[in-house]
C-alpha cells in the first residue's frame, strides 16, 4: 500500500512538473531563464548616449522582425490583445498568441521595430527586457495585457520613460497584467528606468509595479532577477509605483514596517535573489564595467546601480554581451584540458563554454547552476540582441539607433538599425521556426554558423573574430561619418530622403553580414572538417 501511494504521489510531482515546463516554457530549474539587459545614464557613456539593451534568450519565440509604420485610427477603434501559448505542433518550438480581449485604440500610433518584444520607436522611446518571475501565487489570468502587448503599447503611444510607466500604470489598472514578474527597461533620450511588475494576485485584475531611475552618471543591470529594494515615493525624480505596492505586501504577510525598510525584491520577489544564475550575470556586467569596486562573485546582492570606473563605449557592451567567463573560475571549459606537443595540459580546443545541457553531463561540469554549470551572458539559444543608443543632440530618426545582432552574441556581429528606418531585408522578416531550418531566414545564418563554431571553439573563434571584428570596427568607426551625412540631409528638409538614406544602409548592412554568416559557415564546415 506504501508503496502504491508513493508511486501515485511520484506520479502526480511529474504531472505537476510537466505542466509547470510547458507553461513556463523559458525557465530552466524554477528559475527564468530569459534575458540580460544593461543600461547606461547619459553621463556613464563617452558619447552621452542613453542606453538601454536586451538578448532574447528564449528556446522558442519569434526569430522574425519587422518595421511597424506610425498610423492613425478611426473613433472607436480596438486593438487586440494576446496570450501567449507555447506551441509544439510546427517544426520547432514556438508560441502561439490567442486572441483574449480588446482594449480601446488611441487616434494615432508611433512607429517601431517589432521584433519579438518590441524595442524602438521612431521617437527614440527604447526597452529592454529581463524576466524575473515573482511568487507563483501573483500571476493572474484576468488581466489582457502582457510584456510584449506592454511594450508595444508603450512604443506605440508615448515619446518618454516617464510617461511609458504613466501609461503603463493606467493600463494595468484598467485591463490587467497576466504575466509572471518582468523588468523592462526604459529609455529615452533623456535618461533611463528600470519597470518592475508583478500581477496583482489570482483571481484580481491590476498589477503591481515599480520604477527606479537609473542615475546619469551610473550602469545597471536586470539579468532575471528583480534588483529593485528600498523605495523612496517622496522622490518623483527616482521613483515610482502602483498605488498597492505597501498594502499588498502588509495584506500578504511578505512584509510590515516593524520589520524595517520595505525593499520590492524581498517582498515580490524573494525568490529570484537566491538565483546564481542571475545574480553571477550582475556581478559580472558590474565587475567587466566597474572593476575597481571588487565585487563579491557570490554576494546575494549588488546595488541596484554602479559609477562605471570609466565612460562606456559600444565596443565594452559588445564585449560584455559576449562574455562566458573566460579566464574567471567560473569558465566551463577550464577542466576540460588535453596535453599538448610539449606536454602542457592546455584547454582543448574541444572544449566549449556553449554547450547544451545535456553535454555537462557528459563532462561533468558543475557550477553555480548545478549541472548546468554556469549561466553565462552570451548563450547559445539567444534569438536577437539589441543596444540600443538614445540621443538628444540629434534628431529622432538619426538619434536613436538599435544596434542589433542575431543568435548568440560571441558569434555574431551588431548592425545599426535607425529609428528613421521604414523597412528591413526579406530575410529578417522570415520566420526561422515554424518551418524548420532554411537558407531564407537571417536567425538560421547565425545560428547554423554560431553552432558549428561552437563545436570546435578554441579554433573556430578565431576564424569568426577575424570575420566579424573588423567589421564591428568599421560600423563604430564610421558611425559619425555616415550620421553626418544624415544630418545634412535633415538640415535640408528632405525627410524622405533621409528615410530612405538610412533604411538603405540598414539594410545593406543586414544584407551584407547574413551572406557573409553563410559563407562562412560554409568556410567552417570545409576547413574543419572531421575535427569535431
Amino acid at each position: 500500500m506504501r508503496n502504491s501511494v508513493l508511486l501515485i504521489l511520484s506520479g502526480l510531482l511529474m504531472i505537476s512538473l510537466t505542466c509547470i515546463s510547458q507553461e513556463r516554457p523559458d525557465w530552466v530549474g524554477g528559475f527564468p531563464d530569459g534575458c540580460t539587459s544593461i543600461t547606461c545614464g547619459k553621463k556613464a557613456t563617452v558619447d552621452g548616449s542613453v542606453i538601454t539593451s536586451h538578448t532574447d534568450d528564449s528556446h522558442r519565440t519569434r526569430s522574425e522582425m519587422d518595421i511597424r509604420p506610425a498610423a492613425k485610427h478611426a473613433p472607436g477603434s480596438v486593438t487586440t490583445m494576446y496570450r501567449r501559448d507555447p506551441f509544439d505542433s510546427l517544426a520547432m518550438p514556438t508560441y502561439k498568441n490567442v486572441p483574449i480581449g480588446t482594449i480601446p485604440q488611441v487616434a494615432y500610433t508611433h512607429g517601431f521595430i517589432n521584433s519579438a518584444y518590441p524595442c524602438m520607436n521612431e521617437k527614440q522611446l527604447a526597452m529592454g527586457e529581463s524576466t524575473f518571475g515573482g511568487r507563483d501565487n501573483l500571476k493572474s489570468d484576468l488581466g489582457l495585457i502582457d510584456c510584449q502587448r506592454l511594450c508595444q503599447l508603450m512604443l506605440e503611444r508615448t515619446a518618454t520613460a516617464r510617461d511609458a510607466i504613466r501609461l503603463a500604470g493606467e493600463l494595468l489598472a484598467a485591463y490587467g497584467w497576466n504575466d509572471y514578474g518582468e523588468c523592462l527597461t526604459i529609455a529615452d533620450k533623456k535618461e533611463v528606468w528600470h519597470f518592475e511588475v508583478v500581477g496583482p494576485g489570482k483571481g484580481n485584475m491590476g498589477a503591481i509595479w515599480v520604477a527606479q531611475r537609473v542615475p546619469d552618471d551610473h550602469i545597471s543591470v536586470n539579468a532575471n532577477a528583480s534588483t529593485i529594494k528600498e523605495i523612496n515615493l517622496d522622490d518623483p525624480e527616482h521613483f515610482m509605483a502602483s498605488e498597492n505596492i505597501f498594502q499588498v505586501a502588509i495584506d500578504s504577510g511578505w512584509w510590515s514596517p516593524a520589520e524595517g525598510p520595505f525593499r520590492f525584491c524581498y517582498a515580490y520577489a524573494p525568490e529570484s535573489r537566491t538565483s546564481l544564475a542571475a545574480r553571477r550575470r550582475e556581478w559580472r556586467v558590474f565587475d567587466l564595467l566597474a572593476p575597481s569596486l571588487k565585487l563579491d562573485p557570490n554576494a546575494e546582492n549588488y546595488p541596484f546601480s554602479v559609477k562605471p570606473d570609466k565612460p562606456v563605449t559600444l565596443p565594452d557592451l559588445v564585449m560584455v554581451f559576449q562574455d562566458y567567463f573566460e579566464g574567471t573560475e567560473f569558465d566551463m571549459t577550464k577542466t576540460l584540458t588535453v596535453a599538448d606537443k610539449d606536454g602542457k595540459m592546455v584547454i582543448s580546443p574541444l572544449a566549449n563554454p556553449h554547450m547544451p545541457y545535456d553535454a555537462n553531463k557528459l563532462h561533468r561540469i558543475n557550477g553555480g547552476w548545478g549541472w548546468r554549470g554556469e549561466r553565462t551572458i552570451a548563450r547559445w539559444y539567444t534569438m536577437y540582441a539589441t543596444i540600443i543608443q538614445c540621443r538628444d543632440w540629434l534628431p529622432d530618426d538619426i538619434g536613436g539607433v538599435t544596434w542589433l545582432a542575431l543568435d548568440n552574441v560571441a558569434t555574431s556581429i551588431y548592425i545599426p538599425v535607425y529609428a528613421g528606418v521604414t523597412d528591413l531585408p526579406v530575410s529578417y522578416k522570415t520566420p526561422g521556426r515554424p518551418k524548420g531550418y532554411t537558407r531564407e531566414s537571417a536567425w538560421w545564418a547565425f545560428n547554423r554558423m554560431g553552432t558549428l563554431a561552437a563545436q570546435r571553439w578554441g579554433d573556430m573563434r578565431h576564424d569568426v573574430d577575424a570575420v566579424w571584428k573588423p567589421w564591428q570596427k568599421e560600423l563604430f568607426d564610421n558611425q559619425a561619418s555616415f550620421e553626418k551625412q544624415a544630418l545634412e540631409i535633415h538640415q535640408k528638409g528632405k525627410p524622405r530622403e533621409l528615410r530612405t538614406f538610412l533604411t538603405n544602409y540598414s539594410m545593406g548592412w543586414g544584407t551584407k553580414v547574413v551572406e557573409r554568416a553563410w559563407l562562412l559557415g560554409d568556410e567552417l564546415w570545409t576547413k574543419y572538417d572531421e575535427l569535431f
